[in-house]
């Protein structure tokens, strides 16, 4: 006589429908043949299965409480409500991971016997202020992948070859199939003789002791363009490793950073500096030669000019990557200096030019009047 449904999941007989689904999953990790090798374990699930199919659906589980067994003697839920069959797919997850395929036949990995690209290498480069802002050509020094000359990227002795693996026929990759209830599974991994390149090297390159491959140092000159900040990258095309059998190098990326520099600062496009003259200077005015990028250049102090005014030197800053002959600013920063001693002849003048003008003198007074003068 069958079991009662009810009783071999375990559960009541007014259990819900998520009870019933906790239990099922619950049996059917215990009992699948592929995890429980015990006498019996085959046949008790398929018996979960059966009270799966059956109290899962209402319809049948409401035949089943009225008539029995044999009020669902030809129900079945089938694989297409496997979506509502509660967990199948967890449960084949748990149970058949790292495995391929699932009903039908095994899903195809990708081979690992053709060309395949060199890797990417990245090389940091300090450049100084002005190397950044008008570009140029520099030196460099990598390390990197090249084919080995001896073999020409092979890896066998000269005068021979690779050969297929005998292990996997060359496809680089060997499968085991389960065979269970629900189906065959096809387990996909790589072969453990070839490494999964799919060939056998018998007498190795003694140059490149059969990679293929051989790390060189080499030097390089690239071009650094106008205008470069920090963060900028430079691809170099096919300066990365080699490829492997036949695969194109990869590329190498420069990442540049900036050195600071002692006077000049970078905003954008735009160089800031600063400049410091004297009071008189900035009371009266003056030319004056202020260093930028570009050199020396001629500045025109206005008489009266107040601290910290912005003065602007057009197109004396950073070209524009990409577009060298648009170039930013150069902005300087006028700074006053105010002495805190002055000759006894300077304080004379200052305070014949304070008493010109009205201001009280004495202790402090001097401070007082040229304070004034730059309000």
């Amino acid at each position: 006589m069958a079991r009662d449904y009810y009783e071999t999941l375990g559960v009541a007989r007014d259990a819900d429908k998520e009870e019933i689904k906790q239990a099922y999953r619950r049996l059917a990790r215990k009992y699948h043949p592929d995890v429980n090798k015990e006498p019996g374990a085959e046949e008790r699930f398929k018996e979960i299965n059966r009270a799966y199919e059956v109290l899962s659906e209402p319809e049948t589980r409401a035949r089943y409480d009225r008539f029995g067994p044999e009020g669902v003697s030809g129900a079945g839920v089938g694989f297409q409500d496997v979506g509502d069959m509660g967990g199948f797919a967890d449960i084949f997850e748990s149970i058949f991971s790292g495995f391929a395929g699932g009903m039908g036949g095994p899903t195809q990995q990708r081979r690992r016997s053709g060309p395949a690209r060199g890797d990417d290498l990245r090389l940091d480069l300090k450049l100084d202020f002005r190397e950044a802002v008008f570009g140029g050509e520099k030196e460099i020094r990598i390390s990197h992948l090249e084919t080995c000359e001896t073999c020409t990227g092979s890896g066998a002795k000269p005068g021979t070859r690779p050969r297929t693996c005998s292990t996997c026929s060359g496809s680089g990759q060997v499968r085991r199939v389960t065979r269970t209830p629900f189906g065959s599974f096809t387990q996909v991994s790589t072969c453990p003789t070839c490494n999964g390149t799919g060939m056998v090297i018998e007498d190795k390159c003694t140059t490149c002791d059969g990679k293929g491959t051989n790390q060189v140092t080499k030097k390089l000159k690239i071009t650094v363009p106008a205008g470069v900040d920090n963060g900028t990258r430079l691809r170099i095309s096919q300066e990365g490793d080699a490829g492997q059998r036949g695969g194109p190098p990869g590329d190498l990326y420069v990442y540049l950073f900036v050195n600071e520099d002692e006077e000049f600062q970078r905003d954008g496009i735009n160089v800031l500096s600063e400049i410091k003259v004297s009071y008189l200077q900035a009371i009266l005015g003056c030319r004056l030669e202020v260093n930028t990028v570009d050199g020396p250049v001629e500045l025109i102090i206005p008489a009266g000019t107040q601290p910290n005014t912005v003065m602007k030197l057009e197109n004396r800053g950073v070209p524009r990557l990409g577009n060298p002959v648009s170039r930013g600013d150069h902005l300087l920063t006028v700074l006053i200096d105010i002495p805190t001693k002055v000759t006894p002849e300077e304080r004379e003048l200052l305070e014949k030019l304070a008493k010109i003008k009205g201001d009280r003198t004495g202790k402090g007074g001097l401070e007082g009047f040229l304070g004034n003068l730059f309000k």
